[in-house]
């Protein structure tokens, strides 16, 4: 069996085709976010690298992701959208081609264990986000096959270029994309999973005392202060216990003139005393 393979197109033509079609989607309305890679390294930050060293580990893809590297870091990845469950991109080639990646939820059981394994280890959402925990936590993360990132059997994949196989170039591409996508936005992945990120925080703080230690009470606001920080009424019997526990006033400086006389007053008693 033959294929009519098209004639080689060099990465420079492929560009300037692929930015003709992107063109003609913008006047239909179609926003791009193409995927923009600075030097050799696809992705720096803990998602981004754990995605694609998840995507390596696999014998499945190891024989067909080097092209996909090439196509990533040349820019041929034009535009990338990842949303619950699926990923579509369009992918410079020969041509301009529709890529669509379709990721399955975490399965409920798996995504529960998570959560539980993780609880009491991750402080924040901002900290999971930017992948600042322990070893530890990474490790049951990134479980293979128990972890957060999908296997072969969880991803299916088309293309709409010519090639035979399964993961082309193009899919290849699309998929060290979407590493590349979750260095700047971590919480797409959890969207693409089907899974809420929050669930990990909420499970780390069952059984746990909301604060670690009671502040000093010289560092406590009281009513009266909260009411005027934030600008809101207390009711009456709330006032009326912040005027019963109100400090006395401050006595106020009298003005520049009010002290001369004062002081002017002050020397002539003396000067009577004196006589």
């Amino acid at each position: 069996m033959y294929y009519d393979w098209k004639p080689y197109v060099s990465i420079a033509q492929r560009r300037r085709n692929a930015m003709r079609e992107m063109e003609k989607l913008r006047k239909k309305g179609h926003h791009a976010s193409p995927v923009v890679i600075e030097g050799r390294t696809i992705a720096s930050t803990f998602w981004g690298k754990s995605w694609c060293t998840n995507l390596e580990r696999y014998s499945d893809y190891a024989n067909r992701l080097p092209r996909g590297r090439s196509y990533v870091r040349n820019g041929s990845v034009v535009d990338l959208d990842v949303r619950a469950g699926e990923v579509t991109a369009l992918v410079s080639g020969s041509e301009l081609y529709t890529v669509r990646v379709t990721v399955s939820r975490v399965p409920k059981a798996r995504w529960s264990a998570i959560c539980g394994d993780c609880a009491g280890a991750i402080d924040s959402l901002v900290e999971l986000l930017q992948g600042r925990f322990s070893k530890g936590v990474m490790d049951r993360i990134c479980q293979e096959e128990k972890g957060l990132f999908p296997s072969p059997k969880e991803i299916e994949f088309d293309c709409s270029c010519p090639d035979w196989a399964s993961m082309c170039k193009h899919v290849a591409a699309t998929l060290y994309g979407i590493g590349a996508r979750l260095d700047q936005k971590p919480e797409l992945l959890f969207v693409l999973r089907k899974v809420d990120e929050k669930a990990i925080i909420a499970q780390a703080g069952k059984g746990m005392p909301l604060t670690k230690k009671a502040p000093a009470s010289d560092k406590l606001l009281d009513d009266g202060a909260l009411s005027e920080l934030f600008g809101i009424e207390i009711d009456g019997a709330a006032a009326s216990e912040i005027q019963t526990r109100a400090p006395a006033a401050k006595r106020t400086k009298p003005s520049d003139g009010r002290r001369s006389r004062t002081r002017k007053g002050a020397r002539s008693r003396s000067k009577a005393r004196q006589r």
